[in-house]
């Protein structure tokens, strides 16, 4: 049971600096508040930086010169690299959930031979992938529905970014390690340096300093990836010389082929997972490009990069949860298991009704930020409100989901997305959008829908507790 706590102002302030310390701590006994509060700090502000990669590139591109193409070619980019998103953070799930269950057994050797061999495998993939974005990086963005001048602007840009994903999925995939281990506050530095360095390079390479023009839209990919890069390094120098819970050696990255598989059983569902969701995104903003051309796509993509901005530090809130389940599962605990989830969907709601109503006040006031465009300005205003209705729904579905993703159990989550995702909101969204004729705002209002739909789905099967039976 969850020990009774009356939280002080000089408590809270001394967990908040044990949380930003990482101080080693027992996730399997005491308090549940105090544990989620010293998970779900740094996760947070882990994640709030990693949004800060969507807005900054978004920023910088629509003050240049042309900026519609700048902004939709960004956009559209961001939509498909979300597919390498999905790699990376199926990836992380699985290391994350085998991490977290060898901790909670009181086995960090084994721990860290399971990071070392998600590390492996997903340098594999990311060869494929970069290879694969390289050469058909102006197909995609034509596949994406871009205009013939955004596919020419942009291509550069593309071909970068995805040439350069495996900086995205290590930075990802080391971080779940660091995670599943207890040590957020590890993940959440890794992610404060690549986020300042980028927003440090970002104008630089696009603008050009003294005499020097920079690259335009093709300096926002170049940033990007050396700011990734730079916080591999640094996450990499931690786990193989630091002084952390989970340490890595050469003999752990001796491939052990049962082991793999093991992580492959658990990594398959969880990409397949975010890619159902990822490439419904795709589908959406597909639906918006082609009913309401490059500025409806514009505007669609501000708002996006907006949402994404807020939905990820409550996605950092959600991993809390799935570091508790892993642990006290591993423990021998899934009562306490349970109760962590609980509490912390109750936390995540309360912080997304305060978002939901910072969007539908203040909707245009955030989209002038980032473009001066007029017309993008009302359709990316416009979408956020909408879009926006539903946080408090996206912020419980989201706890539901990594809940049963820590516990070993990806194919549940899997299904949801694909029935909640491609059976629902996309049928809703062309229905509304094409064959109503309400344009881009029939896929904003399919958004909402659809995400309380699966907060209801991941909320009822959780309660029903098969995920407690889970073994990896």
């Amino acid at each position: 049971m969850t020990t009774a706590n009356n939280y002080s102002f000089k408590n809270i302030f001394t967990l908040i600096k044990q949380a930003l310390k990482g101080e080693e701590h027992d996730y399997t006994k005491g308090s549940l508040r105090t544990a989620i509060l010293l998970l779900a700090i740094p996760m947070i502000l882990e994640l709030s930086l990693e949004s800060v990669f969507a807005v900054v590139d978004m920023y910088f591109v629509g003050h240049l010169p042309n900026s519609q193409n700048a902004v939709a070619t960004v956009g559209l980019t961001e939509s498909v690299i979300s597919i390498v998103y999905s790699v990376a953070i199926g990836l992380s799930t699985a290391a994350t959930a085998m991490v977290a269950r060898r901790i909670g057994e009181k086995n960090p050797d084994a721990a860290a031979k399971a990071g070392a061999q998600a590390i492996l495998l997903s340098l594999l993939i990311t060869v494929i992938i970069s290879a694969f974005g390289v050469y058909f990086a102006p197909d995609i963005l034509r596949l994406m529905g871009a205009q013939p001048d955004v596919v020419r602007d942009g291509t550069s840009f593309t071909r970068i970014l995805l040439g350069g994903s495996v900086v995205i999925i290590l930075i990802f995939l080391i971080n779940g390690i660091f995670r599943g281990a207890g040590n957020a506050a590890m993940a959440m530095r890794s992610l404060w340096l690549a986020s300042i360095i980028n927003i440090i390079l970002c104008p630089i390479f696009i603008y050009g300093v003294g005499s020097w023009d920079g690259y335009g839209l093709e300096g926002a990919a170049i940033a990007t990836t050396i700011g990734r890069g730079i916080g591999v390094i640094y996450q990499c120098y931690h786990l193989f010389k630091g002084d952390n819970t989970i340490l890595l050696k050469k003999s752990h990255f001796a491939f052990d082929f049962p082991l793999i598989k093991s992580l492959v059983k658990v990594a398959w569902p969880a990409t397949l997972q975010f890619l159902i969701g990822s490439g419904s995104w795709i589908v959406l903003a597909y639906i918006v490009s082609t009913t309401g051309g490059t500025i409806a796509s514009a505007g669609y993509q501000v708002a996006i990069r907006n949402v994404v901005f807020f939905i990820l530090p409550a996605w950092g809130m959600s991993n809390a949860a799935a570091t508790l389940v892993g642990q006290n599962l591993g423990a021998g605990q899934p009562d306490r298991a349970a109760e962590s989830v609980l509490l912390t969907a109750k936390y995540n709601a309360i912080f997304m009704s305060f978002v939901t109503l910072l969007f539908v006040v203040f909707a245009m006031p955030i989209i002038k930020i980032f473009t001066n465009d007029p017309a993008v300005q009302e359709v990316g205003a416009l979408a956020l409100r909408i879009i926006g209705t539903g946080y408090i729904f996206y912020g419980i579905g989201m706890v539901m989901i990594q809940a049963l993703n820590g516990a070993g159990d990806t194919k549940t989550p899997t299904w949801i997305n694909l029935i909640c995702f491609w059976f629902f909101q996309i049928p809703l969204a062309w229905i509304l959008a094409k064959t109503l004729g309400w344009g881009p705002v029939g896929a904003f209002i399919a958004i909402p829908v659809a995400e309380t739909v699966i907060a209801a789905a991941g909320y009822w099967l959780f309660k029903k507790g098969k995920w407690k039976k889970t073994i990896i």
